[in-house]
C-alpha cells in the first residue's frame, strides 16, 4: 500500500468503468474519463477499470445497510470489546446520523431509480430511531425501500416491515427478503418467502437482484450450526437451490457482517453472494448498482463528506486496530461486474 508524504496510507477505494477514487486519510482524489477495462497507475496504486457492460445504461440502484441510528458507541460486539470503544463528542451530531446523512447526500447526486436499505436501520427498533431514518432518507420518497435487520427487531423493537417486496425498474427487478428473527442476531428464511422468490424468478422477464440483511451460510462448508451468525444453514441451502433453479436471479446482496466480501458457491457458478460493509463505520459507505442491457456493475463508495471521513478515520482503530483488515475487503469485493445469466 502506498503512503503519502505524511506517512498516511493511500488507498484505492473505488473503481468504475470510467474512473477511480483514492483516499489518503481524509483527502480524496477522484479520477474521471478513464477508458473502461484498462490498466492505470496512480500514486503507486495499480488497477484496472471495470469493463462496461454491453448496451444502454437502464437504471441505477443505491443501497445502504447497518446504519444503527440511535447507537451511542461502537467497538463492542455483544459483550466483547477489545477496544477502543468510541462515541461521538458531547453536543455533536451522533455519528450514525452523520454517516447516514452523508451517504444520503451522495446518493442523491447519482439520482437513483431506487434506494434499498438492507436492514439494521436502527440500533434497537425504537420509534424515534426509525423517525431519524425517515428524516435522513425521506427525500427519496417512493424510491425508498427497506428490509429489517436483527437490530430492528431486538427486544421487541417497533420496526414493522413487509416480509417481501418486488420493485420493477427498467432492465431489472428488485426482490427484497426479510431475514430477521425477533430477538436473535442470526437470520432465517421461511418457506413462504422462498416460494415467493421462486415464483418471482420463474416469471421475471428481466434479471432479478435479491436483497436481504443476513448473509447465507456456504453450502460447501462441512460444519453447520443452527447458531450460525447469518441465515440458518437449512434455509441457506434452500435459498441457493432457488438461485440454481431460477437463472433470472443474478445476485444476492446483504449487509450484517460489516465487511465487504463476495463469495461464489458451486451450485450457482458465477453468481455473486455479496456482503457490503456498514454505513456507520470504517470504511463507512454505500453501494451503487449500474444496470445496463448486457450486465451490471457494483460500485462501492466510501462516504466522503468531511464529517463522514473524520468519523470513519477514527473507527480504523476499532478492535485493536484490526478492523480495517476485516471490513474493507479487497477491491474485487467492493467493485465488480455482475453477469446476467441466460434464462
Amino acid at each position: 500500500m502506498a503512503r503519502g508524504p505524511e506517512g498516511v496510507a493511500v488507498e484505492l477505494t473505488t473503481v468504475t468503468e470510467e474512473g477511480a477514487v483514492l483516499h489518503e486519510g481524509t483527502a480524496v482524489l477522484r479520477l474521471d474519463g478513464l477508458a473502461p477495462d484498462s490498466e492505470h497507475e496512480i500514486a503507486d496504486q495499480r488497477f484496472r477499470t471495470l469493463p462496461r457492460p454491453a448496451g444502454e445504461r437502464l437504471a441505477t440502484v443505491a443501497t445502504v445497510n447497518d446504519l444503527h441510528l440511535g447507537e451511542t458507541e461502537c467497538g463492542r460486539h455483544d459483550t466483547f470489546a477489545m477496544g477502543p470503544v468510541l462515541a461521538a463528542e458531547p453536543g455533536t451530531v451522533p455519528y450514525p446520523e452523520v454517516m447516514a446523512r452523508g451517504a444520503a447526500a451522495e446518493i442523491a447526486e447519482v439520482a437513483p431509480d431506487a434506494v434499498v436499505a438492507k436492514g439494521d436501520l436502527t440500533a434497537t427498533g425504537r420509534p424515534e430511531e426509525l423517525a431519524t431514518f425517515d428524516d435522513c432518507f425521506g427525500t427519496f420518497d417512493g424510491r425508498l425501500h427497506w428490509v429489517r435487520g436483527n437490530h430492528d427487531v431486538v427486544d421487541g423493537g417497533a420496526v414493522e416491515g413487509r416480509r417481501t417486496a418486488e420493485v420493477a425498474l427498467p432492465g431489472v427487478v428488485l426482490a427484497l427478503l426479510d431475514t430477521s428473527v425477533p430477538g436473535e442476531a442470526g437470520g432465517a428464511l421461511g418457506g413462504d418467502q422462498l416460494e415467493w422468490l421462486d415464483e418471482v424468478g420463474a416469471r421475471a422477464d428481466r434479471p432479478v437482484l435479491v436483497f436481504g440483511h443476513h448473509q447465507p451460510w456456504d453450502p460447501g462448508e462441512s460444519g453447520r450450526s443452527a447458531a450460525y451468525f447469518g441465515i440458518r444453514p437449512d434455509d441457506s441451502e434452500r435459498l441457493v437451490d432457488v438461485f440454481a433453479r431460477r437463472t433470472r436471479l443474478v445476485g444476492y446482496f446483504a449487509g450484517h457482517t460489516h465487511r465487504n466480501r463476495v463469495r461464489r458457491f458451486a451450485a450457482t457458478g458465477d453468481v455473486p453472494w455479496v456482503e457490503v460493509g456498514s454505513t456507520k463505520d470504517f470504511p463507512g459507505g454505500w453501494a451503487e448498482y449500474r444496470v445496463f442491457e448486457g450486465g451490471m456493475l457494483q460500485v462501492f463508495h466510501r462516504t466522503s463528506t468531511p464529517a463522514a471521513l473524520a468519523w470513519s478515520e477514527r473507527t480504523r482503530s476499532l478492535f485493536g486496530g484490526l478492523y480495517p483488515a476485516y471490513s474493507f475487503g479487497g477491491l474485487a469485493d467492493r467493485c465488480l461486474p455482475v453477469s446476467f445469466r441466460t434464462p
